[in-house]
């Protein structure tokens, strides 16, 4: 851990078996060493599991007993306390442990969602219990409670609306580009140029135009139009959203196979039939996975939305850039990655949820 005089200054290394009182921090040692030491054998992949969990709970056992005890020798009521470079590297070598143990485990979707589950659960009662308190990034939360909230429902309603309005427009747009080679051959190399575009040129590009239309298009600023604000980060989101959900619904529309179709031909379906009952069904896992990419990546690309008064989590990102705050920072980022991670494993469980279950040929 480090224990700073301030929100801005940098902090001084503490040790992890100084952080607090031999008693209060051996616990959290020595569950951390016989974690790794689990991690160690190889093919035993519970035994792995188990080592991550068990290392996982000795880092927040430290500090939990170790935020409170520094500040209480501390020399400033300004002092702030944060988890050091030691911390970080710990916490990505023991999820790495469990990420490989699950992966080789290779658990279904049901047990997946369930994972998924205890571990959201597990994070919501260490913070709703308020034994994080003490560190730094969570000072830097209590004092912005109001507007955190506000940020988060403005980053999803930027990720998610535009993956909404994307779909809305994508999925027919993709319908008709499967139907019609010669649309494909216009519109995928549009959206293709517009996915090269820069995220910052494209945010850029939205001011003047948006700011043009909100100025001479009666009604526009009533409805929230105008050149910086939620709607041009909302716009480039969309945009750059079209591609993975036209491009995969084509891809998913053609994944279908030629037997399948012929076979539906035969039984009379017309070309609307064997959309709805052959090619949707059958593509659906090419579909979900072009809006994976889409979320994962809208999550992310919101950030840059407080760069233009959009909102938003990226909004705490650069007021702690601005003011040289990284507890700031981290509480605009770590959310944002939560939130992508949790995303990506809910439509990677649906992904293969939606895949057909192979028949039993024996």
């Amino acid at each position: 851990m480090s224990i700073a005089a301030n929100r801005i200054v940098a902090g001084d290394s503490v040790l992890a078996w100084r952080v607090a009182s031999p008693v209060e921090t051996l616990p959290g040692v020595a569950a951390i060493v016989l974690g790794l030491a689990l991690g160690v054998p190889a093919g035993r992949h519970y035994l792995r599991l188990g080592g991550a969990l068990l290392g996982l709970g000795g880092l927040f056992w430290l500090l939990m007993q170790g935020a409170p005890a520094l500040l209480e020798g501390a020399d400033s009521a300004y002092a702030r306390v944060s988890p050091a470079m030691g911390f970080c590297c710990l916490l990505l070598v023991l999820t790495l442990m469990m990420t490989d143990a699950l992966t080789q485990m290779a658990p279904g979707p049901l047990a997946r969602a369930g994972l998924l589950a205890a571990v959201l659960c597990a994070l919501a009662a260490i913070l709703w219990s308020g034994a994080l308190a003490p560190l730094s990034i969570f000072q830097e939360y209590a004092s912005r409670q109001a507007q955190f909230a506000d940020a988060v429902l403005r980053h999803l309603a930027l990720a998610f609306g535009s993956l909404a309005t994307a779909a809305v427009i994508g999925f027919p747009l993709g319908i008709l580009c499967y139907r019609r080679a010669q649309l494909r051959g216009s519109v995928l190399p549009v959206l293709s140029l517009l996915q090269t575009i820069p995220s910052l040129a494209m945010f850029g590009l939205m001011i003047p135009l948006l700011g043009w239309v909100g100025d001479n298009l009666p009604g526009a600023q009533a409805i929230g139009i105008a050149g910086i604000g939620f709607a041009p980060a909302f716009l480039a989101l969309v945009l750059y959203s079209l591609l993975p959900v036209v491009g995969n619904t084509v891809a998913g529309l053609a994944s279908a196979p030629a037997a399948a179709r012929d076979a539906a031909r035969g039984m009379g379906m017309t070309s609307t039939q064997r959309l709805l009952r052959i090619e949707l069904p059958l593509g659906l896992p090419v579909i979900l996975t072009g809006l994976r990419i889409v979320l994962v990546q809208n999550i992310g690309l919101a950030v840059i939305a407080g760069l233009i008064g959009g909102g938003g989590l990226g909004t705490f990102v650069f007021q702690g850039l601005n003011q040289t705050a990284t507890d700031l920072i981290l509480l605009g980022a770590l959310p944002t990655v939560a939130l992508a991670l949790t995303s990506a494993i809910v439509m990677d469980i649906l992904v293969e949820l939606a895949k057909p279950i192979p028949k039993d040929t024996a």
